[in-house]
């Protein structure tokens, strides 16, 4: 039996490290995209209607403002997830409230 529990607990550790590394992967993407994304768009703009390259400097502005909107939007909805599981495991059965 206690051997039983031992497996447990280490798959549960091994799941909780690929959750993690799950979620720093999506962190990442989360920074990098929306910033690629808007440089692109930025070239796309220099290369077909001509316009100055000075449109890069707002583009690369606008990328991290969505970089850093969509990273904190990951990362309160990850906060929350942990929070209500926090919270279910601290309530017993007698006590709903």
């Amino acid at each position: 039996m206690p051997e039983h529990d031992s497996r447990r607990k280490t798959y549960r550790q091994r799941m909780q490290i690929l959750n993690n590394l799950a979620l720093i992967g999506q962190m990442g993407l989360s920074f990098a995209m929306p910033l690629l994304l808007c440089l692109f768009a930025c070239h796309v703009l220099c290369a077909r209607f001509s316009v100055g390259y000075w449109v890069y400097i707002p583009g690369f502005f606008f990328g991290l403002g969505g970089s850093f909107a969509t990273a904190l939007k990951v990362y309160t909805a990850v906060t929350s997830k942990n929070k209500n599981r926090q919270d279910k495991k601290t309530k017993a059965y007698n006590r709903h409230i």
